[in-house]
């Protein structure tokens, strides 16, 4: 599998047939310096954690362009339909869809979701997630990608149904798991995940700036965390 970090919580799969973009807050993202429209160029699937605009990001215009096919909660897609949204895969926490070479699963997250109306007014879209993405082609890693989340015992519930190889964690603190809780988090209920990729970190000045001081937290399993450099393809 080729993965690209693209900052923030943003990441680029590549695999088989497919090119999934998951949470693609590109245009904005002061952690993204690319070309927002080479990012997503061939996307043929959007898998969204949550409703937040830090995650859904480009997700209408990326679909309109590329004619991806947007994975997410129900109210979140009914949501994104309202703007302008056509092609989704509507789902909840605890379900799974097969899409061509590949499986996704929304898992529980605790943190919110919700967009701003007009009048400032918060609207709430669903229960945020988790999600794990299971390829059907022999040999690419399944990968767990937590969302935004605070740390939780069922994390090793989900890592031994799904068996990820792969976890996205977020580590950038105030918002999320800071760097000592996403250690935990991956130490204690994650053991069995090869790679550990931390993310949703230097994006803003009020987050933790550094990967360093997770790295720090996971001591002696340090040697388990990718920190990829962002724009930066690499191969697992």
């Amino acid at each position: 599998m080729r993965i690209t970090w693209l900052g923030h919580s943003a990441f680029r799969l590549e695999f088989g047939s497919s090119v999934i973009l998951v949470d693609p807050f590109l245009t904005g993202n002061p952690a993204f310096s690319g070309d927002p429209v080479a990012a997503a160029a061939g996307a043929t699937h959007i898998a969204l954690t949550h409703g937040h605009s830090d995650h859904v990001g480009d997700t209408v215009a990326i679909a309109q362009r590329t004619g991806a096919v947007v994975i997410g909660n129900f109210e979140l897609c009914m949501w994104l339909g309202r703007q302008g949204l056509e092609k989704m895969e509507p789902m909840n926490t605890g379900g799974s869809i097969e899409l061509g070479d590949f499986s996704v699963a929304l898992t529980i997250a605790f943190h919110s979701s919700g967009q701003l109306d007009e009048n400032g007014v918060s609207q709430n879209l669903g229960l945020p997630n988790g999600l794990v993405v299971t390829p059907k082609v022999k040999n690419e890693p399944t990968i767990y990608h937590l969302g935004d989340t605070d740390i939780f015992s069922d994390m090793a519930l989900i890592a031994e149904i799904y068996k990820p190889d792969v976890a996205m964690v977020p580590m950038g603190d105030r918002f999320t798991m800071g760097p000592r809780l996403a250690a935990m988090a991956a130490k204690r209920f994650l053991p069995q995940v090869k790679t550990i990729i931390p993310c949703h970190y230097a994006t803003f000045p009020v987050l933790v700036q550094s990967p360093e001081p997770f790295l720090a937290e996971m001591g002696d399993q340090r040697n388990r965390v990718l920190v990829p450099e962002k724009g930066a393809p690499f191969t697992l």
